[in-house]
């Protein structure tokens, strides 16, 4: 069985062709699944960094507010650290367990 003229530069057209479309999907450091994970990452990544930046927006702004209002500064010693001005009387309510027995 003879080639006709020409089939032989088709074949290996046709076989370049083919690798190169599988080198660009499935081969090499930057396949096509590659950079599609690349890029998922990166839009996850920028997620987190955006998230990240809020917080800090919302600590700088908490921080101006200590370093300016005392009335502030001190409601958070109080509710946090439980701290009580000289002549106050501070009362603790202790959760009772029901399974304990009481001690009078």
């Amino acid at each position: 069985m003879a080639l006709k003229p020409g089939t032989g530069r088709r074949l290996l057209a046709g076989g370049v062709l083919a690798f190169a479309g599988y080198m660009a999907l499935w081969g090499g450091e930057y396949s096509a699944f590659h950079l599609l994970r690349l890029k998922k990452e990166r839009g996850e990544a920028e997620s987190r960094l955006a998230h990240t930046r809020a917080q800090v927006d919302s600590l700088k702004a908490l921080a101006t507010k200590l370093e300016r209002d005392d009335a502030a500064v001190e409601r958070i010693a109080r509710e946090r650290f439980g701290m009580i001005r000289e002549g106050e009387l501070l009362y603790r309510f202790v959760p009772v367990d029901s399974g304990a027995p009481v001690e009078e």
